[in-house]
């Protein structure tokens, strides 16, 4: 999608320090951290959110988390733990739309959320 952040980031349109890449997802810093550790797991291809998961790309999410591990063994937070978050829609607080997913992370995160 030209428009898309998110899209824009993937492709190098917008410059970003890529904590991790590969051909189906980027994982980049929060510009906004609600933690020592937020980071942005985004998939490649455009998504518009977890309701357009389908056959065809249902391997996405679980390599996200696939990626998520990895990231929280390489920088140090895995054995403390770690939070993965995905909002889906206005009421679950996505505001942008393009399917990603937040870690957490560096801090004890309260439960429920807010």
């Amino acid at each position: 999608m030209s428009d898309c952040l998110f899209c824009k980031i993937a492709n190098g349109d917008i410059p970003t320090e890529f904590l991790y890449e590969d051909d189906k997802v980027v994982a980049f810093k929060d510009i906004e951290p609600q933690a020592p550790h937020h980071i942005l797991i985004i998939p490649k291809e455009h998504i518009d959110s977890a309701l357009e998961i389908n056959d065809a790309n249902c391997d996405i999410p679980g390599h996200v988390f696939m990626v998520a591990s990895k990231l929280a063994k390489e920088l140090g937070f895995a054995q403390d733990g770690f939070r993965i978050v995905n909002n889906c829609g206005r009421d679950g607080g996505q505001t942008v739309g393009h399917l990603h997913f937040h870690i957490l992370a560096g801090r004890y995160l309260q439960w429920p959320p807010g």
